[in-house]
């Protein structure tokens, strides 16, 4: 662990790519195998390949605790050290011990050899971590982990734990210190991370083929491993989006959560942009996806779906999606209270053939054909895993059923601006977001965002809000004071509306950062409550009901557009000027 934490220590102290990517190829091929194949997933910022499930749930209130406990130091020390690193890995290396130490006061850890505990060792305590139920026991865990560590050594543990190594390493990078490590083709090594999802056997194989053995290039799809996600660009205007390929695929950008459905003749499930499996949330999706007569990956978004304004119906906001995010079990008052659609744009694999080498428009082809063939008999199930929804009496005829619709998302065409424009004000007026613009000649790039694929959005409105607390950055923003909450007025009383962190200059953010230092009404360590006198304009993407805000409201993707010295506090937008955009946007 040693080792490994000073090869990251080396890649933080250069911004040189091509360095960055040397250190971590030596220091992959100075390790043995199983050691380096642990460190590739580690440096992905990350305890546990891609693919898995398995997580941590440890968040920064128990760390806090912990590295605070260990460094017998106050509240106060650490929140002076946060301010000062804004990481709370480099906490741990400021405030903990320098030496290692094992849990066992004076005992040797048979783990641990002349390098401290060997990373292979570091996943199993991560493994015990992840299984432990509560905070409480966890703690345990965490708590002998880190004891046994130096404070550099515990630097880097905290980091994989938050998720965030903080040194200018993507996984990318870390794909081509493999390939240089091990003489291989950075594609294939690229191609297998991708169908694999575990950066760490993808060393391996490549250890493999090093040896003579094709093992690399010999890596095929596994269903139920879910590929990363192609991302779009924005535009910011009609011109814009036209301006990069001749034949575009238009669709509408749906207000839903991104979805990779695997498809199989016994199985579905479902899994986020983020990989996470999902299918618990949404157990009436299953159902509909059943029947392919062959496995299938799809690519769409699950949106709450209306089934009042006609057979096909409609996308609702965000907001009512939200109520069946992270629940494990749905029931089914809440299957009928919030229906859902899934809209389908993409094919990734159909018929054991991986599919996204093929142009957009082949795969649009395919996909089309796919959905309009006939489906096997489904099994049949529960009421609530089947997911029919007896609408409400008054909605339609009392006691109708109707299945949860996986829906083909309509594709347009445009050959102007205008018309362009024209498809975009539609969409908006169907409830969605705005277009997504797609070269017909793309390949799929999973995790890649380029041109090939652009979204073209507009904010909903924009609000004058006032300051009311301010927190410490991190990162870049190590610091300074960059994230802020703000509110809107009701009467003489200011009411919290969200929080934003990105619009402002640098130079902006210092010069604020001094004047709420100077106006600071309630120190809470990483949070300042302060004088309600700075007014923002905010602009968003949509509005939701929350009762996370003293508002009753929240805003989606707050942006700040620009300080407003020109108004007073008393000039900021009003409760009633937020109801107002809400019912309209709600139609």
């Amino acid at each position: 662990m040693r080792k490994f934490a000073k090869a990251c220590e080396r890649i933080a102290g250069t911004t040189k790519k091509l360095e960055k990517i040397a250190i971590v190829a030596q220091y992959l091929k100075s390790r043995p195998l199983q050691e380096a194949s642990v460190a590739a997933v580690f440096l992905s910022g990350r305890p546990f390949p891609m693919w898995e499930e398995t997580t941590l749930q440890v968040g920064g209130r128990l760390l806090w605790q912990m590295i605070e406990e260990l460094a017998g130091k106050s509240g106060a020390e650490l929140t002076a050290a946060y301010r000062q690193h804004g990481d709370l890995g480099a906490v741990a290396a400021q405030v903990l011990p320098r030496s290692r130490r094992t849990a066992a006061e004076g005992n040797h850890d048979p783990a641990a050899g002349a390098d401290g505990l060997s990373l292979p060792a570091v996943q199993a305590e991560f493994r015990k971590i992840a299984v432990a139920r509560g905070p409480t026991a966890k703690a345990i865990f965490v708590r002998e982990l880190l004891s046994q560590l130096s404070a550099l050594e515990a630097k880097y543990i905290v980091k994989i734990i938050t998720g965030d190594l903080r040194i200018g390493l993507k996984e990318s990078l870390v794909e081509e210190a493999i390939a240089k490590a091990y003489d291989g083709q950075l594609q294939e090594v690229q191609r297998a991370n991708m169908l694999l999802g575990d950066i760490g056997e993808t060393l391996r194989l490549a250890a493999d083929s090093r040896q003579g053995a094709a093992t690399l290039s010999q890596v095929k799809m596994r269903l139920f491993h879910p590929l990363g996600f192609m991302l779009a660009s924005p535009a910011q205007s009609a011109d814009e989006a036209l301006s990069y390929f001749e034949k575009a695929l238009i669709e509408d950008k749906y207000d839903g959560i991104r979805a990779q459905a695997h498809c199989s003749a016994g199985e579905v499930r479902i899994f986020s942009r983020t990989r996470d499996d999902i299918t618990e949330s949404f157990p009436e999706l299953p159902e509909a996806l059943s029947g392919f007569c062959q496995d299938v990956i799809l690519d769409g978004e699950i949106v709450a779906w209306s089934y009042l304004t006609g057979e096909a119906g409609r996308a609702l906001p965000f907001s009512a999606l939200q109520q069946r995010l992270g629940r494990k079990k749905v029931s089914e008052e809440m299957l009928r209270r919030v229906p859902v659609a899934y809209l389908v744009f993409d094919v990734l694999y159909a018929g054991g053939e991986l599919l996204i080498d093929r142009p957009l428009c082949e795969r649009a082809k395919l996909l089309d054909q796919l959905l309009a063939a006939p489906r096997a008999p489904l099994r049949a199930r529960s009421h609530a895993a089947q997911g029919r929804l007896a609408l409400e009496s008054g909605e339609a005829a009392v006691g109708a059923a109707i299945p949860t619709q996986v829906f083909r998302a309509p594709v347009f065409r445009a050959s102007s601006p205008q018309e362009l424009d024209q498809l975009f004000e539609a969409a908006q007026a169907r409830g969605n977001e705005g277009l997504m613009i797609k070269d017909r000649a793309s390949a799929y790039s999973p995790g890649r965002r380029g041109k090939s694929w652009l979204k073209l959005k507009r904010e909903l409105a924009t609000l004058d809000v006032v300051v009311t607390a301010v927190e410490y950055g991190h990162g870049k923003r190590i610091g300074v004071l960059s994230d802020y909450t703000f509110a809107v007025r009701d009467g003489d009383r200011l009411l919290n509306i969200g929080k934003a962190y990105s619009g402002l200059t640098d130079i902006e953010i210092a010069e604020m950062t001094q004047w709420f230092l100077k106006h600071t009404i309630e120190d809470q360590g990483l949070r300042l409550v302060v004088e309600p006198k700075v007014v923002l304009e905010v602009a968003f993407n949509n509005m939701m009901r929350s009762d996370r805000h003293s508002s009753g409201y929240a805003l989606r993707f707050p942006r700040i557009v620009r300080l407003r010295p020109d108004k007073l506090p008393e000039q900021a937008d009003t409760i009633e000027t937020v109801k107002r955009i809400y019912e309209k946007q709600s139609g």
